[in-house]
């Protein structure tokens, strides 16, 4: 059974860090990409990073550059997404998603075929 499991959301003042993982199992993120999402309430699902785990290629939305990091241990089937000087509108549900090597780099959530059940991000001013 494919499944993924996100964790090390909280809640953190404007300027703090998290670290989010995302947990694999079931399949092997060597074979596919892994997505960071994220959405807050009344709005869509949103891209923030992705990562083809493969040849290490690294995607990342605008609102993310610089300031997020995305990284895998192949070894352990995890993805990390370390976020660094977080801002109130970085406030949201963050999910981990799965995508065929088809749709590498896509910010597009209909491209995802599993997801995790997400971890709330709190962001306070």
């Amino acid at each position: 059974e494919v499944q993924l499991v996100e964790s090390g959301g909280g809640s953190v003042q404007a300027g703090g860090s998290l670290r989010l993982s995302c947990a694999a199992s079931g399949f092997s993120i060597d074979d596919y990409d892994i997505g960071w999402f994220r959405q807050a309430p009344g709005r869509e699902r949103q891209g923030v990073s992705s990562i083809n785990t493969s040849d290490g290629s690294k995607y990342y939305a605008v609102s993310a550059k610089g300031r997020f990091t995305i990284s895998s241990d192949n070894v352990k089937n995890t993805v990390y997404l370390q976020m660094n000087s977080l801002r109130p509108e970085d406030t949201a549900v963050y999910y981990c998603g799965r995508t065929t090597r088809y749709h590498s780099g896509s910010d597009y959530s209909h491209d995802y075929d599993s997801w995790g059940q997400g971890t709330q991000v709190t962001v306070s001013s």
